[in-house]
Order: C-alpha cells, then sequence, then structure tokens
C-alpha cells in the first residue's frame, strides 16, 4: 500500500505521482488496482488517471489496464542527454579552463530560460559567482543569445516575445530590434558576447554545441572580468571557445 506525503502543498500532485509509481513497480494496473494499492477515494484516482492519460504520462490497454505512457520516456530521454552530455563536456571545458584559466559552463534551454548544466571552476585568484543551475537572461548573456541565435524562426520569435527589455547595464540590448540585430552578427561570427550587459565587470563568450542531428542543444562559455577579457584578447579567446564547443559536437555525433 503506497503511503502519501500528507504534508505536501500539492496533494494532487502527490497523490497523481504515487500512482505513477504504483504502475512503475507493476508494469500495468486496473483501475481497482490502483484504488485499494493507494488507498485513494475511488473518484479521486479515477480523475487522476484521465489527467495522467489526457497528458500522456499514462496510457490505457484494450483490457483497460493502466501503463506508463511515452511521455516518460520523452522526459527522461531528455534528462538522459543532458547527464551524458555533461560527461561528455566535462574535459574539453576542463581544458579550455585550464587554457584560459576562465571559468567555464554548458548551458542548455530549459523552456524559455537558459541554465548552466555545468560550471567548471577556474584556478585565478578572481572569483566569479555561479552554480549550475543558475538560469540566466536570454538577451543579456552571451550563453542566452547563442542559443538563441541558433533557434529556428518560429521558436526564435517564440523566446523574443517572451522577452522583458530591462535597462540593466549601459551595454543591455533594450529592444527587439537591437537583439535581432545582435543574433544575425552572432550567427555570422559563430560567437557570442556579453560585454558588461547583465552584471557590471563581468565579461563572457559563447558558442554553439550541435547535436547529431545537426541542431544546437547546447552553448559553452567562458567568464572573466573586464580586466581579464577585453579587445586584447576577446578573438582569440572566441576561437578557443569555438574549437571547443565544436569537439563537444563531434563527441555528440555531429557532422557536417
Amino acid at each position: 500500500m503506497m503511503e502519501l506525503n500528507v504534508k505536501s502543498k500539492v496533494p494532487a500532485l502527490t497523490r497523481a505521482f504515487a500512482l505513477l509509481e504504483i504502475i512503475s513497480r507493476d508494469g500495468q494496473c486496473s483501475a481497482n488496482q490502483l484504488v485499494v494499492e493507494s488507498s485513494m477515494p475511488k473518484s479521486t484516482v479515477y480523475l487522476l488517471l484521465e489527467e495522467l492519460k489526457n497528458l500522456r504520462l499514462l496510457t490505457q490497454s484494450h483490457s483497460g489496464n493502466y501503463r506508463l505512457g511515452l511521455k516518460l520516456l520523452e522526459l527522461g530521454s531528455q534528462v538522459s542527454l543532458q547527464l551524458d552530455m555533461r560527461t561528455i563536456a566535462l574535459p574539453p571545458l576542463t581544458r579550455l579552463m585550464n587554457e584560459t584559466g576562465h571559468l567555464c559552463h554548458l548551458g542548455v534551454l530549459d523552456g524559455n530560460t537558459p541554465i548552466y548544466l555545468l560550471k567548471v571552476e577556474s584556478q585565478s585568484s578572481i572569483q566569479v559567482r555561479t552554480w549550475e543551475g543558475k538560469r540566466l537572461s536570454l538577451c543579456r548573456s552571451s550563453l542566452g543569445k547563442c542559443l538563441l541565435a541558433w533557434c529556428d524562426r518560429e521558436r526564435q520569435n517564440q523566446l523574443i516575445s517572451s522577452i522583458e527589455f530591462l535597462p540593466v547595464l549601459p551595454n543591455t540590448l533594450t529592444d527587439e530590434p537591437a537583439l535581432r540585430a545582435a543574433l544575425q552578427e552572432i550567427r555570422q561570427l559563430g560567437w557570442a558576447y556579453d560585454n558588461e550587459e547583465d552584471v557590471a565587470n563581468i565579461r563572457c563568450v559563447s558558442a554553439p554545441v550541435f547535436n547529431a542531428a545537426g541542431d544546437v542543444s547546447a552553448a559553452i562559455s567562458i567568464v572573466g572580468t573586464s580586466l581579464q577579457i577585453g579587445p586584447e584578447n576577446i578573438v582569440a579567446l572566441a576561437e578557443q571557445v569555438k574549437q571547443t564547443a565544436w569537439e563537444i559536437s563531434q563527441a555528440l555525433g555531429y557532422k557536417v
């Protein structure tokens, strides 16, 4: 019998997850079995089962039994892909950190928001505070702009429409035309730059990571202060970042 977390702030979600766990354990279950196993009211179980079916988290066989749905496989494959990507990206990013002396990241889009998936800390005495799981701006971070630049047109338009343009710093892009011009330049150069656009005295350089299907599934970045990254070394650093992104892309199965 499944023991539910009575302290949950979202009891419906907890109950739905309990049903998924029972079905995962047993392979398939009838509705009556789920009522008994979960100790939930019959009406609650039926409502949850119907919603889980609508979300493709469950499927129902001809016999009426419930099985886990393909949506869970889709979600699980994305988690697996991201975990595999971390493993693949770690050695090249560590090498990039050693070569440049800069903090390095691997990031992906999580919904409409870029997020750091992996961080390789530098040994520099100048530390920049970031963390794995940190969410970034689409228009103020180099990694966000890099991911946005390689989205297909429909997805790019949708993401841009979600942006709230704020004049955070003097170099911040504050409107759509400026952002679109920047994205065009990024595609031409093959790399993106955050020139103190999100945090004062912090600069970042990013390059795209392509998957086996030829799509940009991630981006990498180096992060440094305005004393570490500037006009005198930005092009050389960008080439190193692009080369590392290329190595990761090839390891993910990308072929020109």
